[in-house]
């Protein structure tokens, strides 16, 4: 019963942060008041109609070729849906990465272009990927509540409030120009303890689990701001943050860097952090009489297991996010010395590293509140005197 409650409670305060926190960060927010309603519309290719091939010279190149494609397509969203239109789709061969010619069944993205004399012109611009990414989220989805069960069912509910936190919350907030520094510390606060409470309920495990992961977020975020002013960064990190700038000139770049280490790292951390408390707890079940150094120990001595694949997980997946970036500076002919200063390589290993050091510090952090919360302590001296399996507070 006391589970229900907690759970319903959470439930209903992170529906009330999500709705207010929505409110501030929207409040007079000029960005977000200028998004228009999408000028792209679905469609599905019906018919080819012409395909013509025209050669093209750029100075000393070999000779290059520019192809229109004419096809039919038929409207499958918007004001117009089912309606029959004629579309264009340009390839050109110098133009390395481009798309593969449209075919009659391919679902296709369409803009419509109004800007010559009112003449309406439709151009490709896309495949259509969503559909295929929806089926792979309910697969996704779904091995979670044939693992899971209820706790599945749990898990789904905290992932959403996750999601709306970053982009119903903390991206307007960002875009409102308002302090990203205060609003990511809010938004990691919010995803750990509306996270742990939903999906474990409330018992000293996951008062554990959240301290040591809030601990290990701000070490995380106190070193970045260091290293920030010492390694003179200026968040001009790729083009990007170059359109981001000139998006909107109030946002602090160097800001959003600090964002993007502490936000990277809050799930390994958050990992590290109940894998910690959950052993330990367990350790303290067995005991007959735990102390605060014995569960201690047992803390560190787990955590030195966990650190090693952690911490590689974290680093290999900021080099996996970043892998196209690395190999076109290590093939461009530049010294090694060069590239290791290069603002964007050094921002990719200063979230590695800080995110690793977030990982390597919630690891006490979490043993030594684990181990004061789980110690047994004699009723007759002191106020409380641990409970075993049935430990909720």
């Amino acid at each position: 019963m006391k589970e229900k409650v907690v759970f319903i409670a959470v439930l209903i305060l992170s529906i009330i942060y999500i709705f207010i926190g929505n409110r501030i960060a929207t409040k007079n927010n000029k960005v977000l008041e200028e998004v228009t309603k999408s000028d792209y519309t679905k469609a599905k290719v019906t018919r080819i109609l012409e395909r013509k091939e025209t050669p093209i010279q750029i100075g000393e190149m070999e000779e290059q070729y520019n192809t229109d494609i004419t096809f039919e397509a038929q409207l499958t969203s918007g004001e117009h849906k089912d309606d029959l239109v004629r579309a264009t789709q340009n390839i050109s061969t110098y133009i390395s990465g481009t798309v593969k010619e449209v075919e009659p069944g391919d679902k296709i993205l369409l803009y419509n272009d109004t800007s010559f004399e009112g003449e309406s012109t439709w151009y490709f611009m896309e495949y259509s990927r969503t559909s295929a990414l929806i089926w792979l989220a309910i697969l996704f989805l779904g091995l979670i509540l044939l693992f899971g069960r209820s706790k599945g069912v749990k898990t789904i509910i905290s992932l959403i409030f996750t999601v709306l936190a970053i982009f119903i919350v903390f991206i307007p907030a960002i875009l409102g120009s308002q302090n990203i520094y205060v609003w990511t510390i809010i938004t990691c606060a919010f995803i750990t303890f509306s996270t742990i409470l939903l999906v474990y309920g409330c018992s000293r495990k996951t008062l554990a689990t959240a301290f040591g992961c809030i601990g290990g977020i701000l070490v995380a975020g106190i070193l970045t701001q260091i290293m920030n002013s010492i390694l003179n960064l200026t968040g001009f990190v790729d083009e990007n943050a170059i359109y981001l700038e000139q998006l909107n000139s109030a946002i602090d770049l160097k800001a959003i860097i600090f964002a993007g280490i502490l936000i990277g790292a809050l799930g390994a951390i958050m990992d590290v952090s109940i894998d910690i408390a959950s052993s330990l707890n367990e350790v303290a079940n067995q005991a007959d009489k735990p102390d605060f150094k014995t569960i201690m120990k047992s803390g560190l001595t787990i955590g030195k297991d966990i650190m090693g694949t952690m911490t590689n997980t974290l680093i290999l997946a900021y080099i996996g996010s970043s892998l196209s970036t690395v190999l076109l500076l290590t093939a461009s002919n530049h010294s090694i010395s060069y590239l290791f200063n290069l603002e964007m390589i050094v921002v990719e290993i200063l979230q590695a590293i800080v995110g690793s050091i977030g990982i390597l510090t919630t690891i006490p952090l979490t043993s030594a509140i684990a181990a004061s919360l789980y110690k047994y302590v004699d009723m007759n001296k002191h106020v409380y005197k641990y409970k075993g399996r049935n430990n909720n507070i």
